[in-house]
């Protein structure tokens, strides 16, 4: 029995085989697609600044405390009740040189004086006598027609034995108006007053302390500095100052008082005699002249003994220094370069001083490119572009 096939259905296998004919050319006729080339990786962004080392003069900052130059106690040479001190005589008070601070009482000392000049009086009267006699024993012996005088028939031992005791005498009365000049406490210097120890109506005896005193035309600060701030330094450890020699290296001190801040101009002038066995520290010593003075604009305060002061020290001049930001440098103390072939090469630099921000070296050339920011891990040989981030950075940036 045969199965009858509708015409529609005929039809639409027709349309499908067609279509799947017409799709095969399609594909097997269409062109093959171009190769296309691999995609390349971005190279590393970073940022340089091309330098110019240049001559520079590097100065060392560091800090102390102001003292005295010189300083001293004050002391009473003689035994006595205090009788009065000056009105300038309390802690701060200011004084000249030649002021009589303290005024012991000198009465016993007059009377001391008064016995001295009689024992005088009375070595002289004996002297006198006693060169009479000697006169007298020459003429008798030369009445007698002897050449040659014996001595002590000529009363020799005598008069030198006169004589001696008036020079005792005259001694005895000197050391008593030297103690009665005593009695008067003179300032040495001009000065100020930092401790008083004595006051009116109070016993002293010689060696008893009435003042530590300072003087007030020089001050002094104790700066300590690294080796690597000694190497700025014109400053060798056997340094001393001296005429004509080497010029002095010149210090700013600066401090802040009363809410302001304040500058002192002064010098280094020696360094201690050791090398401090805790820090290994050089300490310089930096002098101030006048250092009470109330500066050009007359309110300046004086640099007063105990003020904690911040010092800048000028330094020598140092050839092809380079100023180059702190993010410049690596913790190996190198830095990296851009060479001609936009490739990276390391190269070490003598690092000088470093300061807020910035890095000053030794060991660049000009028109080197120093990488100064990158935005991937940096290794030597690897090719970069290359982005200026300044122009020409040298010793004066």
């Amino acid at each position: 029995m045969k199965v009858k096939i509708p015409g529609t259905l005929m039809a639409a296998a027709v349309v499908m085989a067609v279509g799947v004919v017409v799709a095969y050319v399609l594909l097997v006729a269409r062109p093959a697609p171009e190769p296309q080339a691999p995609a390349t990786a971005a190279l590393p962004l970073v940022d340089v600044m091309t330098v110019e080392p240049a001559p520079r003069e590097l100065s060392v900052t560091t800090q102390g405390t102001v003292r005295p130059a010189r300083e001293i106690d004050l002391v009473s040479r003689v035994a006595g009740r205090v009788q009065s001190v000056a009105a300038e005589f309390a802690a701060g008070g200011f004084f000249r040189a030649t002021d009589v601070l303290v005024d012991v009482e000198d009465v016993d000392y007059r009377f001391a004086i008064a016995r001295m000049e009689s024992q005088v009086a009375a070595a002289r009267q004996r002297l006198a006598e006693e060169e009479g006699r000697a006169l007298q024993a020459r003429r008798e012996w030369r009445d007698l027609g002897n050449a040659q005088g014996n001595a002590l028939f000529l009363r020799e031992p005598q008069l030198a034995s006169a004589r001696a005791a008036l020079k005792a005498a005259e001694a005895d009365l000197d050391a008593a108006q030297l103690d009665l000049e005593r009695t008067r406490i003179v300032a040495p210097f001009n000065g100020r007053i930092s401790e008083k120890y004595v006051d009116t109506g109070q016993y002293v005896t010689p060696g008893t302390r009435v003042a530590r005193v300072y003087a007030t035309d020089v001050v002094e600060v104790r700066l300590p500095l690294t080796d690597r701030q000694v190497a700025l330094l014109d400053l060798p450890l056997h340094y001393r100052a001296q005429e004509g020699a080497v010029a002095l290296p010149d210090v700013t001190l600066q401090a802040t008082f009363g809410n302001r801040d304040w500058q002192w101009q002064g010098r280094i002038v020696r360094t201690d005699a050791n090398i401090d066995e805790n820090s290994r520290m050089v300490f310089a010593v930096a002098e101030v002249t006048d250092p009470f003075a109330r500066g050009a604009d007359g309110v300046r305060p004086p640099l007063a003994p105990g003020m904690f002061v911040s010092a800048t020290i000028s330094g020598r001049s140092m050839d092809a220094v380079t100023g180059l930001p702190r993010s410049a440098m690596h913790s190996d103390g190198t830095v990296m370069l851009v060479d001609s072939r936009q490739q990276l090469v390391k190269r070490k630099v003598d690092v000088l001083q470093s300061d807020t921000g910035q890095v000053w070296v030794q060991g660049l050339l000009r028109g080197d490119r120093v990488v100064v920011r990158q935005s991937a891990v940096a290794i030597a040989g690897m090719a970069v572009d290359v982005n200026e981030v300044d122009g020409l950075a040298g010793a004066g940036r």
